[in-house]
């Protein structure tokens, strides 16, 4: 795209996460994967500054033959929507093409097309490792009203009229403006909860699903330019939390424990993010658009740096799931990106839409290994 929206990305999410819990991850780890027959050649149509690619053999890919690729195919197909209509050293519309011809359905057809057409990439960092971070981001799901009521009281709000002429640079703190009185007549949508309003600002966009079923699609439409600062840090500071509850879920549950400071926690980010009303009645199931401009698909979508990978391209992801040492092996399209996605072994993996989505995400912070995967 990229669009406003993605300048600040859904995925700033990690900022607030990484920020948390720095340098507390367990070290690195390197893979031993055979590389039988395989040059190690790097390829001849990318390159990049900031990360190296080798070839490897498909056989060296953890997962690779396990992974229902059937599942991959939507998102594959929506990044192709977008990459024959951009120019780019990558030539991405001969595999494209050959896509139409690919039952949607049939992993192993899938798994043949990928086989034949791409050549896969170990990435290593330009320090050499060849592991990294994952974190995890989500679209939150919240019900709200378009009216205030007793229960729907905490506003959403548009980007002020007055500034779309003449704007301060930066902008009020957001205990100025909550105070100021200059977001009155903004508000979009009340919801509930001051607590997820906020993380809903920190992702950049989500979902309201009102009284009478309709869903209201909220995306990002600009900040007062103050810089983010992590609350949750704030918490710490003030041994209000352990690090073990630096999590969306264990700052939620300290909200409601102590419903007078939630105010001040939440002004202890002076950054506010202004929303706006996407068209359209849009589908439950269906995710907000990336960078790339097409919409995200759960568990199959990536954010990256995109000074080390192409906008669009096909990744295969080794980590494991949250809080546990089961892997998570698949392949994934990198259709995003965010600030704090920074490094050629770095990425933020789109869970979904909604509380399940957003528990995944609020504990994700691990090792991974990730390949390219590029056209012959």
């Amino acid at each position: 795209m990229i669009s406003k929206f993605k300048l600040v990305s859904l995925s700033v999410f990690a900022i607030f996460i990484a920020s948390l819990i720095a340098g507390c991850s367990a070290p690195p780890t390197r893979s031993t994967g055979s590389r039988t027959g395989v040059s190690g050649a790097s390829p001849t149509s990318y390159s990049s500054s900031i990360a190296s690619f080798s070839a490897i053999s498909w056989q060296a890919l953890p997962g690779w033959q396990e992974d229902d690729l059937s599942q991959a195919w939507p998102a594959w197909l929506k990044s192709c929507d977008a990459l024959r209509k951009k120019n780019s050293e990558v030539n991405w519309r001969q595999v494209c093409n050959q896509a139409n011809n690919v039952p949607n359905r049939d992993t192993q057809a899938i798994r043949k097309y990928f086989e034949s057409n791409f050549q896969a990439y170990e990435i290593r960092n330009s320090s050499g490792s060849d592991t990294g971070l994952i974190t995890g981001y989500y679209e939150p799901v919240m019900n709200g009203s378009q009216t205030r009521t007793s229960t729907y009281n905490v506003p959403l709000y548009s980007y002020p009229n007055a500034w779309r002429k003449s704007k301060p640079n930066p902008g009020p703190s957001r205990a100025e403006l909550m105070s100021s009185g200059i977001l009155q007549g903004s508000e979009i949508v009340w919801v509930q909860d001051p607590v997820a309003a906020a993380f809903m600002q920190i992702q950049g966009s989500g979902k309201i699903r009102l009284e009478d079923g309709r869903i209201l699609r909220l995306g990002y439409a600009g900040t007062n330019d103050q810089p983010f600062k992590s609350f949750a840090q704030w918490l710490l500071d003030r041994k209000e939390i352990t690090r073990s509850e630096a999590t969306m879920q264990g700052i939620s549950q300290w909200a409601k424990r102590n419903p007078g400071q939630v105010n001040e926690m939440l002004n202890a980010n002076p950054r506010f993010v202004f929303f706006k009303e996407l068209p359209g009645n849009v589908a439950a199931d269906l995710g907000p658009n990336g960078a790339l401009g097409v919409p995200l698909t759960g568990e199959r979508s990536i954010a990256v740096d995109l000074q080390a990978l192409p906008l669009g391209a096909p990744v295969f992801l080794a980590t494991t799931k949250p809080l546990s040492s089961q892997p998570l092996q698949k392949l994934v399209m990198a259709q995003d990106t965010g600030k704090a996605i920074v490094g050629g072994v770095r990425a933020d993996y789109y869970w979904g839409s909604g509380d399940s989505a957003g528990e995944m995400a609020g504990r994700m912070k691990q090792n991974g290994k990730m390949w390219l995967l590029l056209p012959r």
